[in-house]
Parts: C-alpha cells; sequence; structure tokens
C-alpha cells in the first residue's frame, strides 16, 4: 500500500494531540501515512509519544521544513494558531504540496477565497479539517432524517454547550478565536451539510445570531446562539455556551410525523405510521363535547413506535471521527475519490460566522503584539 509521507506545522493542542496522535496510534493510518517531519518552536512538543515511531524529523521553524526537498513531502497538515491558518496553507501550496489545515479556515470568505485562488492555481488538494461530520451520533441521526420516519422535519437543533472559563488565546478577537471560530465549525459543519441535504446550496434567507463574552478574560464571546432558516428549510438552531450545566441532548429533531434526541452514545426517536393512521379529523368550530355533553379536550392516542441506537464506544470517540476523515483524504490523493467535506461548504460556514460577527461587533480591548 502506497504511504503518504506527512509533515505537521504546529505541536500544539491540535497538531500533535489530534494529528500527529492519529497518525502514530491508529492502525489503519499507520499504514497509510508516515509522518516524517514535525515542526514547532518548542522542541519538547515535537518529541515521540511512547511506543510510537520516532523517526521523523523536527524543526523549529516550518519554513526549514517546506524548504528540504529530502523529505519527499506528499501532505502537509496546518495546525499553527489560527489567524495564520490561510498564510501558512497558501505558502504549503505555493512551495508544492497538498495541504490539509485545521479549522477555523479563518474569519472572512475573502481570507478562504485568496487560498482557494491558489489551490486552484497550482492543482494542489487543499481542505479544511472538519472531522466531526463523520461522528456517529451526527451520521446516524441524518440516516433517521432521511428514512422519512419523522416526517416532514420542522427544526434540527445542535447543542455544544457547557459551562467553563477561558482565560487563553482562544478568547482574543485578533487572534481568530472566540466561541464561534473555535467550537462552532463542528455544529455549524454539520448544519451546513444539512441545509444542502434539504435543497441545495443556495443561502439562508435568514440568519440570527446572539454573541457575548459571559466567563472569559479576552474580547471573544463564549456565548453564541444561531438561527438560520429558508424556503423549503427546517430551521437549524445551534448553540455553542460555556455557561450551561443541564445540556441533556446535543442533537434534537422535530418531524411532521415523530421526533429525535440524541447525546452521548444514544440516539432515540418515536413516531407515528402516517400511512397506517387515520387522516386529521376536519376542523371543528364547535366546542368539542364528551360523555353529557361535557367538555372535552382536543386528544387522540396514535399508535406511537419508539427505536434506539446504540454507539460503539470506539465509534463514539474523536480518533474514530479522524479515522474517518484521513482514510477519505487517502482515497482522495490515491485514487481522485471525492470527500464528502465539500471546500463550497466551509466557504458557507464562513460566510455564515462572518454575518454572526456583522451582528455583532464586540469591542476589541486585548492588544496583540508583533506577528502572530
Amino acid at each position: 500500500m502506497k504511504k503518504i509521507r506527512v509533515g505537521i506545522i504546529g505541536q500544539g493542542r491540535s497538531g500533535r494531540d489530534i494529528h500527529r496522535h492519529l497518525f502514530h496510534t491508529q492502525p489503519s493510518l499507520l499504514e497509510r501515512f508516515e509522518v516524517v517531519a514535525v515542526a514547532d518552536p518548542i522542541a519538547e512538543r515535537c518529541e515521540p509519544f511512547a511506543n510510537a515511531p520516532a523517526d521523523y524529523k523536527r524543526y523549529a521553524d516550518y519554513k526549514d521544513m517546506l524548504n528540504d526537498s529530502t523529505l519527499g513531502l506528499d501532505l502537509v497538515v496546518v495546525a499553527c494558531r489560527s489567524a495564520a491558518h490561510m498564510d501558512v496553507s497558501i505558502e504549503v501550496m505555493e512551495h508544492g504540496f497538498n495541504c490539509i489545515c485545521e479549522k477555523p479556515a479563518c474569519r472572512t470568505v475573502a481570507e478562504l477565497d485568496r487560498a482557494l485562488a491558489v489551490a486552484e492555481k497550482t492543482g494542489k488538494f487543499f481542505l479544511i479539517y472538519q472531522q466531526s461530520r463523520f461522528r456517529t451520533l451526527f451520521t446516524k441521526m441524518v440516516e433517521v432524517m432521511k428514512s422519512g420516519k419523522l416526517g416532514e422535519i420542522q427544526m434540527v437543533k445542535v447543542a455544544y454547550n457547557g459551562f467553563g472559563r477561558r482565560w487563553d488565546w482562544q478568547t482574543i478577537q485578533d487572534m481568530c478565536a472566540g466561541e464561534l471560530l473555535n467550537t462552532g465549525p463542528h455544529p455549524l459543519d454539520q448544519i451546513v451539510a444539512m441545509w444542502e441535504m434539504f435543497g441545495g446550496d443556495e443561502k439562508p434567507e435568514t440568519i440570527f445570531s446572539k454573541l457575548a463574552g459571559v466567563n472569559v478574560s479576552g474580547d471573544a464571546e463564549d456565548f453564541v446562539k444561531l438561527v438560520i432558516s429558508g424556503k423549503g428549510h427546517p430551521v437549524f438552531d445551534m448553540e455553542c455556551v460555556k455557561c450551561n450545566h443541564y445540556n441533556p441532548y446535543t442533537y434534537q429533531v422535530y418531524g411532521s410525523n415523530g421526533s429525535l434526541a440524541a447525546s452521548g452514545d444514544t440516539l432515540e426517536w418515536q413516531y407515528f405510521n402516517a400511512a397506517k393512521t387515520p387522516a386529521i379529523p376536519e376542523v371543528k368550530v364547535a366546542t368539542l363535547e364528551g360523555a353529557g355533553r361535557l367538555p372535552t379536550y382536543c386528544a387522540e392516542k396514535l399508535n406511537i413506535t419508539k427505536e434506539s441506537y446504540t454507539i460503539s464506544a470506539y465509534e463514539a470517540g474523536v480518533d474514530f471521527w479522524g479515522v474517518c476523515y484521513y482514510e477519505e483524504v487517502y482515497n482522495a490523493l490515491v485514487n481522485g475519490a471525492e470527500t464528502t467535506v465539500k471546500m463550497r461548504q466551509v466557504r458557507r460556514q464562513i460566510e455564515i460566522i462572518e454575518e454572526c460577527h456583522r451582528q455583532n461587533p464586540l469591542p476589541k480591548t486585548v492588544a496583540v503584539p508583533g506577528k502572530l
């Protein structure tokens, strides 16, 4: 099996603990990819994991890695700090390498379009790391929605919530941070994919958003509420907030025949079979009456079917999502196959993020000295 030779820029929580972790611990990726170089100014972060491959080069400056022709790189993963994602991705492609860039891609569509133009000019593979598209809880939910059992879908709610305070660089606007850009790309990527599923790639007609900083030291938001809607589409309701201890469901679906709730490793849904259920009675203007002409409530007992699905421990974990993502990348690079995540979907995501920032211009109170 052909191995893709990989270089990773950045060995922080993403570059080291997600990407290199996947390449060095997951059997199917060990067969397909070989990490030949990593770059990070902090040498300790470049050291090998226990019981993992150690025969790769280490660089303090990623530019030295890109200029080292002896490496024979096929693919470079950009996992530096967010504000530099597009500039470094462009550099990677202009050096002649295929590129996977960590999320968030960027803050504006103009930034993304600049990188997309370079990808087209150089002919290099370019994709954003949106591994949550392969989250089994999400893919199984979509499967149930497509089955028709829930009827016409009216609303989908996605909540990536929790409670906590932050004071790192992920709370500084000028570092391309905040909850919308940090956590938001996971559920928003899923929402954009579902939006297409319900009728093409046209823009939402309505976008409502509320951003606020609640428990952060920086000037970026840790409270995100987003609602998008449009003709022929369900309402999509998304939350990424850090001030909610009570978040019983990650996903909820409201349909004309039933509903679904999902969280952790379990999905539950219930519905009635419209084909086997009498039509809803005609509207009554007169007061509804029961025995003895006493008033009664408008109610019926539908024959409800309940179903559930439990995900295996491995498939419920983030490593599984990353493996699925990179197996597709391998197939795209080696066999020219299509990937599930599309750059047009990433662009739509950034359009929505940009609109949220336009609607909620938070004051900038933290100065970032020097070059990011």
